[in-house]
C-alpha cells in the first residue's frame, strides 16, 4: 500500500483508532501490504480480521501480530500490543481504505483503471489486459479471480504512485454487487463480456443477472469508455443505458473491434484483428478455443483505448499460451493423448464452448472422450441446463461422455434418451472411480476434456490425468 498516516487510515475507514504503547500519535506512517490472512502477513503489514463463512479473523489477529502487522482493522478491540482502527463493517472499510488509496493515486499521477465483467471470461480477458499493458507501463491486476468485495479492494491496494494501469476483475453475487465496485473504483473503461445462465440461480434469474452486469457501464461518465460485446444481444443492449461512448466488440454486427477468417485448431485460433482505427494485423493466439477470441476482442479494444499500439497489443496476444490455471489448460501428450482440463468453472455457455471446441479440435481416426460433472448455482434451471448438455455431447458426437456426480447425473440420462449406447455414455459417483474408467478407456491419440463446476473438484482429476498423459 502506498504510505499512509494512521490518521488517514482511520479517516478513509471511518474508524477509531486505539493506538498502541510506544506510538507517539497518529502521524505514525505506514505502508506495509494489507492481507485478511494471517499467513501472508510481514513485517510492517496491515491485517484486516475479516470475519469468514467458517471462523473468524479476529481469532487470528495474534498470529498476524506475532508476524509482524503494524496496524490491525478490526470490529472490536483486542487485547493486543499493535494500533488498531475499530471499524462498523471490516469488510465495508477494507473498500473505503481501497477507494481512497486509488483516489489519491488517481489525482496524483497518470493511473488509468479498466473494469472487467462478464458471466464468461472475465479471468482470461484480465490476463490478456495485463499482458498487454504491462508492455507500456506499471500495471497491477488480479491474482486469480479476485473479483468480490473483498479480493477486488485487495487487487486496489496494490497500486503505488508509479502504477500507470490498473485492472479490476468484477464479480457478483447479485445485483448491486458490481455497483458498489464501481462506486469504489470509478474505471475510465468498462467491459462486459456476456451475459449468460452462470449463477443465474443464485441472482434470481436472467434478467436480474442482466441488469447486475449493466451495473458496470450505467454510472460510466461521458469522458469514459463503454466495451461491449457487440455479439450478445443483452450486452449490446446495454448501449442505451450507459452515458459513455460505446467502442463494441465481436465478429459480427456493428462491432468496430472485429475478428475476421478466423481458423480454429487444436494450436489455438487465428484470425485478423481489426481494431477500430481501421488499423488491422494477423493474430496467431494460442489460447485453446474459438469461444476465447470475445476476450481478445475485448482486451484489444480496451488497449486501443488507452493508445497501445497494434503491434504491441498483437505481441502480447500471440505470447499467452493459456487462459488461466484449470481454464482450458492443455496437459498430457504422452502416447498423442491430450488432456484440457477446464474444470475451474461451468456454466451452460462455458460447457457448451468448451464441449464444441473438444469436437472442432478431434483429428481424423482419434477419439473425444468428455467428463463432466455438475454446473452449480443454477436454481430451477439445472435440470434443464444439464439435459441441454448431454444432448449436445451426443450431438456433436463426442465418442465417450463419463458423468461425474450425482449433481450431473441428468447429462447421463439426457445422452442416453438421445441415443448413446453400448456404453458411450458411463456414470460414476466420484472423480477416483472417474479416474480408474479413464484409464481403462483411454487409446493413443484420445482428447479429453475434463470440465465442471469448482464445487465439483474435477479440476484436480484433470491434474491428475495430465500427470498420468504427461
Amino acid at each position: 500500500m502506498i504510505a499512509l498516516s494512521l490518521r488517514q487510515v482511520t479517516e478513509a475507514t471511518a474508524g477509531v483508532l486505539h493506538l498502541a504503547a510506544g506510538t507517539v500519535d497518529d502521524r505514525s506512517m505506514i505502508s506495509g501490504t494489507v492481507q485478511t490472512d494471517s499467513r501472508e502477513v510481514t513485517p510492517g503489514s496491515i491485517f484486516v480480521a475479516k470475519p469468514g463463512e467458517v471462523t473468524d479473523g479476529h481469532l487470528f489477529a495474534p498470529t498476524a501480530v506475532e508476524r509482524g502487522a503494524e496496524l490491525l482493522i478490526v470490529e472490536r478491540l483486542l487485547d493486543l500490543p499493535v494500533a488498531q482502527i475499530v471499524v462498523a463493517d471490516v469488510v465495508v472499510a477494507l473498500g473505503a481504505l481501497a477507494s481512497d488509496v486509488v483516489a489519491r493515486v488517481r489525482s496524483a499521477g497518470r493511473l488509468k483503471v479498466v473494469g472487467v465483467t462478464g458471466s464468461n471470461g472475465k479471468t482470461t480477458t484480465k490476463n490478456l489486459l495485463r499482458e498487454i499493458l504491462e508492455r507500456v507501463g506499471p500495471t497491477v491486476a488480479p491474482r486469480g479471480s479476485f473479483n468480490n468485495q473483498v479480493g477486488a479492494p485487495m487487487t486496489m491496494l496494490e497500486v503505488t504512485h508509479e502504477t500507470e494501469y490498473l485492472v479490476v476483475e468484477m464479480g457478483a453475487s447479485g445485483v448491486g454487487a458490481i455497483a458498489r465496485l464501481v462506486d469504489l473504483v470509478r474505471p475510465d473503461i468498462g467491459i462486459v463480456l456476456t451475459v449468460g445462465l452462470a449463477h443465474a440461480g443464485e441472482f434470481g434469474g436472467l434478467d436480474a443477472t442482466v441488469l447486475a452486469k449493466s451495473e458496470m457501464v450505467t454510472e460510466l461518465l461521458p469522458t469514459d469508455v463503454a466495451v461491449l460485446n457487440a455479439d450478445d444481444p443483452r450486452v449490446a443492449g446495454m448501449s442505451a443505458v450507459t452515458h459513455a461512448r460505446v467502442v463494441p466488440f465481436g465478429e459480427y454486427g456493428n462491432a468496430v473491434v472485429r475478428a475476421t477468417d478466423v481458423r480454429a485448431g487444436r494450436s489455438g485460433t487465428s484470425f485478423i484483428l481489426h481494431l477500430a482505427s481501421g488499423q488491422s494485423s494477423p493474430v496467431v493466439f494460442r489460447v485453446l478455443g474459438e469461444h476465447h477470441i470475445t476476450n481478445a476482442l475485448a482486451a484489444a479494444a480496451a488497449a486501443e483505448v488507452l493508445g497501445v499500439p497494434l503491434d504491441t497489443i498483437v505481441a502480447a496476444l500471440e505470447s499467452v499460451r493459456k487462459a488461466e490455471r484449470w481454464r482450458m489448460e492443455v496437459l498430457g501428450g504422452r502416447d498423442g493423448i491430450t488432456v484440457i482440463n477446464d474444470a475451474y468453472n461451468a456454466s451452460p455457455d462455458s460447457m457448451t464452448a468448451a464441449l464444441k471446441t473438444l469436437a472442432q479440435i478431434q483429428e481424423p481416426d482419434t477419439r473425444t472422450i468428455a467428463v463432466l460433472g455438475e454446473m452449480a448455482e443454477l436454481g430451477a434451471l439445472a435440470g434443464e441446463e444439464h439435459d441441454r448438455v448431454g444432448l449436445l455431447a451426443v450431438r456433436l458426437n463426442i465418442s465417450q461422455v463419463v458423468v461425474v456426480g450425482a449433481g450431473a447425473r441428468r447429462m447421463h440420462i439426457s445422452t442416453i434418451n438421445e441415443g448413446s449406447w453400448d456404453g458411450e455414455s458411463a456414470y460414476v459417483d466420484t472423480a477416483d472411480e472417474a479416474f480408474e474408467l479413464v484409464r481403462t478407456i483411454v487409446r493413443p491419440g484420445d482428447t479429453i476434456l475434463v470440465k465442471s463446476s469448482n464445487s465439483a473438484g474435477l479440476r484436480f482429476l484433470g491434474d491428475r490425468l495430465g500427470d498420468l498423459y504427461s
